[in-house]
């Protein structure tokens, strides 16, 4: 290398003004790539009970299809939430974040609407394949099967009416039976996601006193309105207690005909011991935390 060069190297820089460093641009010349935007796609959720049992002041009244976001990476935070999780809460603040419409509040929502929304959101994020562990009812053993989400029909609950002629649906939505062996003529309503979560908190308050489950009684409290034209709640709790078992389960058993919902019945088949029967599609923490 030439002494000329390195001496030229070492001058210091010529008197001319320096070029003053680029700021960032502002807020109002800022404008992001276009690469880099994305637009989360939703979906109308086709509902159960189509808004038929919705008072008319609800935003779903006679409205049969609920418009949500499909999941995405920040949902995700919300569902592995451990304080959430630990609240129990973790899915119904998942549920409320992904509906578009802020005026539907998932604690009103019907338990069958609701399920429907569980299992749209569930196929937006991760698709309609649900792996999951199962025991057989019969022999125990434990086996990996498969559903396919997207296979799932909807129950209306409109067949309640049909296999069973004595029932009587109200203007204010509700069902009055005449139950079969004490002749007690009962009104009854269909239960909320509010309602679940109040009978699911009552059972573990139970749970952690050491008292006796109560989960028949406690949901025929919280749906039945009046016995016989009556609507005092402590007459309506001690009938209940004291109601023939042929009573109890015959409106249990109506409350679920006529609840509109996803119907998460599928054929079950033990390869182990041949066992057959039709069960429903279990919610394991697989459902919206899959391996």
């Amino acid at each position: 290398m030439s002494a000329r060069k390195n001496e030229d190297r070492l001058k210091a820089p010529k008197s001319k003004q320096s070029k003053q460093p680029e700021l960032p641009p502002t807020p109002e010349e800022f404008k992001p790539d276009d690469t880099l935007t994305f637009v989360t796609p939703t979906e109308f959720v086709e509902i159960p009970s189509a808004g038929r049992f919705y008072p008319s002041t609800h935003p779903l009244h006679n409205v049969d299809t609920i418009e949500i976001r499909h999941m995405t990476a920040k949902d995700e935070d919300i569902l592995a939430s451990s304080a959430l999780l630990k609240k129990g809460i973790a899915i119904d603040r998942f549920l409320q974040n992904i509906i578009v419409d802020k005026r539907i509040k998932i604690s009103q929502l019907l338990v069958g609407d609701k399920n429907a929304l569980v299992v749209a959101s569930r196929i937006t994020g991760y698709g309609p394949q649900y792996d999951t562990r199962m025991a057989c009812p019969s022999c125990s053993t434990k086996t990996t099967h498969s559903f396919d989400l997207s296979a799932l029909q909807l129950y209306t609950g409109e067949t309640a009416l049909e296999n069973y002629p004595e029932l009587e649906v109200t203007e204010n939505n509700t069902f009055i039976t005449v139950l079969p062996k004490s002749q007690l003529s009962v009104e009854f309503r269909l239960m909320t996601s509010d309602d679940e979560t109040k009978l699911t908190n009552q059972a573990e308050a139970k749970r952690k006193n050491n008292l006796p489950e109560s989960s028949f009684t406690s949901q025929l409290k919280m749906i039945v309105l009046s016995i016989n034209g009556q609507e005092d709640r402590r007459a309506i709790y001690d009938t209940i207690d004291s109601l023939p078992a042929l009573d109890s389960r015959y409106l249990r058993n109506l409350y679920t005909a006529t609840m509109p919902t996803v119907d998460l019945g599928h054929d079950f088949v033990c390869f182990e011991c041949a066992y057959e029967d039709r069960l429903e599609v279990p919610f394991t923490s697989d459902f919206f935390w899959p391996r």
